[in-house]
């Protein structure tokens, strides 16, 4: 679909404050409320917004301390592949999983309350899947930039 500048306004500002009025949103992109939320809806039904989420601090969550890890498979068969994937995939710890080209394999984003219960994940879950040739683990000094919706 093709979005034109009310369109990229729209979600511009759905991105900023979800929670946003109708009447607030339309008076912000210059609309009238009927077709400004007409334009939602069609956004909506077209997957160009695929939802509404609120951002709870990660700590409260117990989610608090973030590991990046970069995982490589001792084979890539689909076995071993499909294997992997469904056995990391399956726990809330894993915040991301991403199959990558190139070396690594894979990129595993994991939240968890501290160092120690990192160390408990990865030796009871990480570890114990077949497969893995290595893994490599960091986590951040500082978040310089947060992640925010590409508008």
């Amino acid at each position: 679909m093709k979005l034109d500048s009310i369109d990229r306004a729209i979600i511009a500002e759905l991105s900023a404050n979800a929670r946003i009025s109708n009447l607030a949103l339309a008076d912000k992109v210059r609309l009238t409320p009927g077709p400004c939320l007409r334009r939602v809806q069609r956004l909506e039904a077209e997957g160009i917004i695929l939802g509404y989420s609120a951002d709870i601090h990660p700590a409260v969550m117990n989610r608090g301390f973030e590991v990046t890890v970069d995982v490589t498979l001792s084979n890539f068969d689909r076995s071993t592949v499909d294997n992997f994937e469904s056995s990391v995939a399956q726990h809330d710890e894993v915040l991301e999983l991403h199959r990558l080209f190139g070396s690594p394999d894979y990129f595993v984003r994991i939240g968890v309350a501290d160092l120690e219960a990192y160390e408990q994940f990865l030796s009871n879950h990480i570890q114990t899947v077949p497969g893995i040739a290595k893994i490599s683990s960091r986590f951040a000094m500082k978040v310089v930039k947060p992640a925010r919706p590409q508008v």
